[in-house]
C-alpha cells in the first residue's frame, strides 16, 4: 500500500501566501497541489483542477512531505558553465590569430583539438563555434577564383564567338 503524506491546513495557508510571491508557473503549480492537498481533496480531483495526472500530483505531495517548499522550488544552477575562461580562450586563440596574420590557413578543426587537449575531454562540433564567436572571429576565406570559372582558353572562345555573331 502507498505512503500517505498528511499535509496540515497551516502548511496549505503557508504555501498560498507563499504562492503569491512565485512568478514562476510550473513552482506555482507544483505548490497549489501541495496547497489543495492539504486543503483535504484526493490526487485525481487535485489531478483535474490543475491538469495534471493523479501521479504526479502523488509525487509533488511525496517530494514535499520529504524536503519542504524548497524541494518543490527550481534549482539554481549557478556560474560559468564553459570549460576555460575567457582569458583562456583568449591565449588559447592568440596562437591561431598570429598563424592567421601571417596569412597562413587555420581550421577550425585544429582549433577545436587544441581546446579538447586543453580541456581534457571532448566538446560538440558547434561549441568551438561559439567560443570563436565570442571572441570576435569570423571566417575569412581568401581564393584565388571562382571554383566554377571558366578556364581562360573557354573565355577566350566564348569572346570569339560574341564577336563573330555580331552582340
Amino acid at each position: 500500500m502507498p505512503k500517505t503524506y498528511k499535509i496540515s491546513a497551516e502548511e496549505a495557508t503557508e504555501i498560498a501566501n507563499l504562492r503569491k510571491t512565485i512568478q514562476d508557473t510550473q513552482v506555482n503549480k507544483r505548490l497549489r497541489a501541495v496547497q489543495l492537498r492539504g486543503e483535504g481533496k484526493k490526487n485525481e480531483e487535485i489531478g483535474g483542477i490543475i491538469e495534471a495526472s493523479s501521479d504526479m500530483v502523488s509525487v509533488w505531495v511525496s517530494v514535499y512531505a520529504k524536503g519542504g517548499v524548497q524541494a518543490l522550488l527550481p534549482r539554481k544552477r549557478g556560474g560559468n558553465r564553459r570549460n576555460m575562461s575567457y582569458e583562456e580562450e583568449s591565449a588559447l586563440l592568440s596562437e591561431f590569430e598570429e598563424r592567421a596574420n601571417a596569412g597562413q590557413i587555420v581550421e577550425v578543426s585544429e582549433i577545436k583539438q587544441r581546446y579538447e587537449e586543453k580541456v581534457r575531454h571532448s566538446i560538440g562540433g558547434s561549441q568551438i563555434y561559439r567560443v570563436l564567436a565570442r571572441h570576435q572571429w569570423r571566417k575569412v576565406k581568401p581564393r584565388s577564383r571562382h571554383p566554377k570559372k571558366a578556364s581562360p582558353e573557354v573565355i577566350e572562345a566564348s569572346k570569339k564567338l560574341k564577336t563573330e555573331s555580331g552582340n
